[in-house]
């Protein structure tokens, strides 16, 4: 309980509820929020999680474009279902990029339909604070349910949903995979405490973050392979053929360097690629360590 306050107090919202797992949280929440009868609208890069939580809805699931708030608009206002959910990662987990949260509220609040976003990606890095991108975007708005999960930058386990008070309270009776799944130990609720704590402490690790950031975006230009826009931690490198993805990730790991290649059906076919994930405890040298790795493998 403590945890949950001071992650909803963290993130500006009224309430939070704890789950053992992103995985969990959504795949719970989503079934709790829409069912038979209501309408799912969910962007067509959305993480296994959010899919799987619309499936088991049995609501009416619409997938509109990868950021297409275009057709996401006409989709809402073509739809006369009593209620609307729109589901979106905040940061997309193989391309990096970050959803337009502000047109996606405003839509949302347009058409009566809620908004859960999945800030996996986000939380912990996104925002002054830290705060995920809800401060990066500045926003408010009841309509938004907020889901991070707490395995990556707070790096201990498990996730959390926040939201108006109401809907908390709602998704503690009705999310299944809350209602009937076994407490998480109270041991990773004092960790996640102290992870909290240094979230808001050390804005160091952000500014370095950042920096790492610029140095590899700004240092992988004359590459054969296109690097996707992103200005957050995971930074893709698309190499395009399956075989030469597993080659490149082959030949980094020789090098005391991993990097995972990520191939279809994960990503669209002919985008095989290395995500880097970068993190505050590498080094500028690190960055240079793989540039330059990856240009030994290109000659």
């Amino acid at each position: 309980e403590e945890l949950e306050f001071a992650l909803a107090k963290f993130v500006g919202l009224p309430r939070a509820l704890y789950f053992s797992s992103g995985y969990m949280a959504n795949s719970g929440v989503i079934p709790a929020l829409a069912g038979e009868g209501d309408v799912i609208f969910s962007d067509s890069l959305n993480h296994a999680c959010i899919i799987d939580g619309t499936r088991l809805s049995r609501a009416e699931v619409r997938i509109y474009a990868h950021a297409d708030m275009t057709e996401l608009a006409r989709l809402l206002q073509a739809s006369d279902a009593k209620r609307k959910l729109v589901v979106s990662d905040a940061v997309f987990s193989m391309d990096g990029d970050i959803a337009p949260v502000g047109e996606l509220v405003s839509l949302c609040e347009q058409h009566d339909a809620w908004l859960l976003l999945d800030d996996a990606h986000g939380f912990g890095v996104l925002g002054e604070n830290g705060r995920g991108v809800l401060e990066h975007f500045d926003i408010q708005s009841p309509k938004v349910i907020y889901m991070a999960t707490l395995g990556k930058a707070a790096g201990v386990s498990g996730a959390f949903v926040a939201g108006q008070p109401d809907v908390i309270e709602w998704l503690t009776q009705r999310a299944r995979t809350y209602v009937f799944s076994t407490a998480s130990p109270p041991a990773l609720a004092v960790a996640l405490l102290e992870s909290l704590r240094i979230i808001q402490k050390e804005s160091w690790r952000r500014e370095q973050l950042q920096k790492l950031i610029a140095h590899l975006r700004s240092n992988v230009t004359n590459l054969p392979w296109k690097l996707l826009p992103s200005q957050t931690a995971i930074q893709s490198l698309v190499i395009g053929e399956n075989a030469l993805a597993m080659e490149v990730m082959t030949k980094l790991k020789e090098k005391m360097i991993w990097v995972p290649a990520i191939r279809p059906p994960t990503v669209p076919a002919g985008t095989a690629r290395l995500r880097i994930s970068l993190s505050a405890a590498h080094s500028i040298e690190d960055i240079d360590w793989l540039v330059e790795g990856l240009r030994s493998i290109v000659k």
